[in-house]
C-alpha cells in the first residue's frame, strides 16, 4: 500500500518542472507543507535557489524559468519589457547589442522576491516600478525553453521605451526600433495611447509614429489623444517640434 510520504514525492516530482523554481507557498498549496519541504531539501530530492524558493536536484535555472515561476506561482504582478521583450520578440536587429540587460516592469511599490534578485543570472536585472500605463492591457505570453512567461506586445514595449527615454535609453535608438515596427496593431495602440498617463510616451510615440511613415499611423485616433500643455524639452539646444510641444535632439531631426 502506497504510503502518504510515497504519495507527495510523486505530487513533488510531478510538479517540480526542469529549468524552473518552486517557490514555498506554491509547493504548500500542492500539499508539501515546510517540513516536508525541509525534509526533502535534507534527503536531497529539492535543493534552494534562495530563501523560499527550490528547483529540482541539478537543474539549471535561467532567469526565464524564474519569471514564469513568478508569475504562474505568486501574487506578484510583473512582466518583461521595453528592449528585453522587443529582442525576445525578435527584434533585437533593430537595435545596438549592448551589455545584456533583463528590463522588468511592475507596477509602484511592487517588490520582486529576494531568491530571485539576491540570485545571480549573468545578466544585470532593470526593475522599472511604473503606473503609466494599466497592468493588463498590451501583455502576451511568450514561449521559451518549452516555458510560457509574459511578455509586452511590441505596442506596449515600444512605449516602455519612451518611458525611459532620454534618461535610460537614447532618443535616436527609440526612433531607429520605431522604423522596424510596421506590423503594429493600431487597435491596441489606440487602447493604449488613451490609457496611457505619460504625456512625454505620448507626444514622443505621436511624433515618431508620423515621422516613421508607417501605414498604421493613418489609423490612430490622435484628436481623442491628450498630449498637455507646455513644451518639453529632450535635449539641450534641440529643435523644437511645435506641432508635439517638444525639444528634441537635432540628430534625431535629421535622420
Amino acid at each position: 500500500m502506497t504510503t502518504q510520504n510515497e504519495t507527495n514525492l510523486k505530487i513533488l516530482f510531478k510538479i517540480l518542472q526542469p529549468g524552473c523554481v518552486a517557490t514555498i507557498d506554491w509547493l504548500e498549496s500542492h500539499g508539501i507543507s515546510r517540513n516536508l519541504q525541509k525534509y526533502y531539501l535534507k534527503s536531497g530530492w529539492l535543493e534552494s535557489v534562495g530563501r523560499s524558493a527550490y528547483k529540482k536536484p541539478g537543474d539549471n535555472v535561467e532567469w526565464q524559468g524564474a519569471i514564469s515561476s513568478i508569475q504562474k506561482q505568486t501574487q506578484t504582478k510583473v512582466h518583461v519589457g521595453g528592449l528585453s521583450a522587443l529582442s525576445l520578440l525578435g527584434f533585437s536587429h533593430y537595435f545596438r547589442l549592448r551589455n545584456e540587460s533583463l528590463h522588468l516592469f511592475t507596477p509602484l511599490q511592487t517588490k520582486l522576491p529576494k531568491w530571485f534578485t539576491s540570485h545571480s543570472w549573468a545578466l544585470e536585472l532593470q526593475h522599472h516600478l511604473s503606473s503609466f500605463l494599466p497592468p493588463e492591457i498590451g501583455l502576451k505570453e511568450h514561449e521559451i525553453n518549452q516555458m510560457s512567461i509574459t511578455v509586452s506586445s511590441p505596442e506596449r514595449a515600444i512605449m516602455e521605451c519612451l518611458f525611459l527615454a532620454p534618461q535610460k535609453m537614447d532618443l535616436v535608438e527609440c526612433y531607429q526600433i520605431f522604423e522596424g515596427l510596421v506590423n503594429l496593431q493600431p487597435r491596441l495602440l489606440n487602447e493604449l495611447l488613451l490609457e496611457c498617463k505619460s504625456v512625454k510616451v505620448k507626444r514622443l510615440f505621436l511624433y515618431m509614429a508620423e515621422k516613421s511613415g508607417h501605414q498604421w499611423f493613418q489609423f490612430l485616433k490622435t484628436n481623442q489623444i491628450d498630449i498637455g500643455k507646455g513644451n518639453r524639452m529632450f535635449a539641450k539646444n534641440g529643435v523644437h517640434i511645435s506641432k508635439y510641444l517638444i525639444s528634441i535632439p537635432k540628430k534625431l531631426a535629421d535622420l
